[in-house]
């Protein structure tokens, strides 16, 4: 450019003069003003060539001295950025860098032409689309930014790496100290101490508070007890993140406290952790607190974004023997039956003894509070079917109707109350529940996570055998003409629904239990009746025992493959598992049947092992000695590999259970 440009000036200079002369070679010798003019005219633009000939040389020289200049400092610039620094094109190859991106990054090895991706662990399209992304290289934190520059046919990418550990750090150590509220109770307190000595009471006080204090040393945070069983705690993230870690081993170290040497201390514990403020943290606490209480104590909640996690629950639930909450319950039901014009009930799908008995003893006590009442039933889908056909020909009543006639009939103005379930995917009829303006939730079964959250009243009772005992209790606190004497056939139902559930009064029956059936039986319920509607024909028993022989037997729980179709499965399945018990150190059952694209799961246990927190871990649930799941589009082969795995999972978890 210094050359090519005096030369241009130079080739104008030329072009001038040559016009000019030419101009003063045609002009007349005569005009003599004209030719001094244009000769004044050529010397002038001579003088002015010159001039710029030799100026523009300095000036170009200048500018080159200037552009080189600012090609070294911005050279300069680029490399002593306070930030590692490298190019690189669209192969991910390194073109240039900083002497920071070599100290910091490469580690002082030579990065040129090298993966970009050798030395940083990241997305190189995420990055590009994100323009920044974080990324921690040799120990410290990076938020990498990436420009795009285009040149020619070629793509480059700057990339330049702030240094965020520091801020990282404190942010870290900011959520390590974020305080969370833990509440803590002594499940069933009161019952346990009702009839212990003042010494076994103040031993019990001494060995639970201590026990507090050692599980509260290992933090930093503190505990007040505000009553007789229970205690609040602030906790920071760091030391519950351990103590979720270690999955909550006050749980096994309370059992070993036990009043009078016989009756074992449990604790339910909710923890508010991941809220914004203690306030929102106390509130969470709660919830899990009443969700570790509604799934029967002895274990530990901690709401996550997905739901709850839970931890232990190994132990069996302790029977509540006052009955001022059944009293309550019952009058608060008793007035929402009077207020509304009719009354719907429904069960669970596939609805057995212990739903449909429940129901039929309900719908006979609110027949004699002079209510219209139906119950709602798909009878294609219902293993009680024998139950609900003794019903319908003992009372002469019409109360059975289909979830779509149900569905048709509810009104604004009526009642539905589900029984024998709370979750809202096992309900039997989705449509009636969507459109009942009031629901009642009576149930016995362990609290899941998708539970009725909109009902008046909500009896939940996991220390129960049934929901046909609940129902029983509640009957008897109706203030109606007859003081609750209900129908033999309705005693009957309620009845049946006990026996199923408890196995004959040999399972998780209790005080109240025998208290019920005796009511029952003072209303004329006749046992061999109800030993009748557990009576199978020749065939289905077959089956069963075609179930039983093919069992095996995994860490001392029998599995059982049921191969074969019937129209009886469901009915079968269950009570296959029941005889599985019977096993010599068989602890629990399991039973896997396909209807469909789904295989189920049906399980039961003596106690000793919790069923429920197995079928959990397969999306099931229940109760700790009977639980089931469903899996879809999956074998039976696979089911029993999930199986196995979630009864390994769970003996791991517990291996005192």
């Amino acid at each position: 450019m210094k050359k090519r440009f005096p030369a241009v000036l130079f080739a104008i200079q030329i072009f001038l003069m040559a016009d000019i002369t030419a101009a003063l070679l045609m002009t007349s010798r005569n005009n003599l003003d004209i030719r001094i003019l244009l000769s004044a005219a050529f010397a002038v633009i001579t003088a002015v060539a010159v001039y710029m000939v030799f100026s523009s040389r300095n000036s170009m020289q200048r500018i080159s001295e200037m552009n080189d200049h600012l090609e070294t400092t911005a050279g300069e610039f680029m490399t002593s950025l306070p930030t590692p620094v490298v190019v690189i094109d669209e192969k991910s190859c390194i073109l240039w860098y900083n002497q920071l991106f070599q100290e910091k990054i490469s580690l002082g090895q030579d990065a040129y032409g090298n993966d970009f991706a050798a030395y940083v662990n990241i997305d190189l399209n995420t990055l590009k689309l994100m323009k920044s992304e974080h990324c921690a290289v040799n120990g410290c934190n990076y938020n990498i930014i990436a420009e795009k520059y285009n040149k020619g046919d070629m793509t480059l990418y700057v990339l330049y790496f702030n240094d965020e550990t520091t801020l990282v750090s404190i942010k870290n150590d900011f959520d390590a100290s974020h305080p969370n509220v833990v509440v803590i109770t002594i499940d069933n307190y009161d019952e346990i101490m009702q009839n212990a000595k003042e010494s076994d009471k103040a031993q019990a006080s001494f060995e639970t508070e201590k026990l507090i204090e050692t599980f509260m040393s290992e933090t930093n945070g503190f505990i007040k007890r505000t009553s007789s069983n229970s205690f609040y705690a602030v906790i920071e993230n760091r030391h519950l993140d351990k103590i979720i870690e270690d999955k909550f081993k006050i749980l096994d170290s309370a059992r070993n406290i036990k009043i009078a040497g016989k009756y074992p201390l449990t604790f339910s514990i909710g923890v508010g952790q991941g809220a914004e403020s203690l306030a929102e943290s106390e509130k969470i606490a709660r919830q899990c607190l009443d969700m570790a209480l509604g799934r029967g104590g002895d274990q530990a909640v901690v709401k996550t974004e997905n739901g709850f996690r839970f931890f232990g629950g190994v132990s069996q639930g302790v029977e509540k023997r006052s009955r001022a909450k059944t009293r309550v319950i019952a009058n608060a039901l008793q007035d929402l039956i009077a207020n509304s014009d009719k009354v719907f009930i429904m069960g669970h799908r596939f609805g057995d003894l212990d739903s449909v008995g429940a129901a039929s003893g309900l719908a006979g006590a609110i027949k004699i509070l002079g209510k219209e009442v139906y119950i709602a039933v798909a009878r294609s889908k219902n293993l009680a079917l024998n139950l609900i056909e003794y019903v319908e020909s003992e009372s002469g009543d019409d109360i059975f109707i289909s979830n779509e006639d149900a569905v048709s009939l509810i009104g604004p103005e009526d009642l539905l109350i589900v029984v024998d379930t709370h979750n809202k995917e096992y309900i039997e009829s989705p449509e009636l529940y969507s459109k009942a303006k009031s629901v009642v939730v009576i149930d016995h079964h362990r609290k899941t996570v998708n539970f009725i959250d909109n009902a008046v009243i909500f009896y939940h009772e996991p220390y129960a055998s049934s929901a046909s005992e609940m129902v029983t209790e509640i009957i008897q606190y109706f203030n109606d003409e007859n003081d609750g004497k209900i129908d033999s056939c309705y005693a009957e139902a309620l009845l049946a629904g006990i026996t199923l559930d408890t196995k004959n009064f040999v399972m998780r029956t209790g005080v109240r239990t025998f208290e019920a059936a005796a009511f029952l039986k003072k209303l004329g319920a006749d046992t061999v009746s109800v030993k009748l509607l557990f009576s199978n024909s020749i065939d289905s028993y077959r089956r069963k025992t075609q179930i039983v022989a093919a069992a095996k037997i995994h860490r001392n729980c029998a599995i059982a493959t049921a191969d074969f179709k019937s129209d009886d499965i469901r009915l079968v399945a269950p009570q296959a598992a029941d005889e599985l018990l019977g096993i010599t150190d068989v602890e629990a059952s399991f039973v896997i049947y396909k209807t469909g694209s789904i295989v189920n799961i049906s399980s039961r246990s003596l106690g000793a092992l919790n069923v429920q927190v197995i079928m959990e871990k397969l999306g099931g649930g229940g109760h700790q000695t009977m639980a089931a799941a469903q899996l879809e589009n999956v074998s039976c082969d696979d089911a029993y590999k999930s199986l196995t795995k979630a009864i390994d999972e769970y003996r791991k978890d517990t291996p005192d259970a």
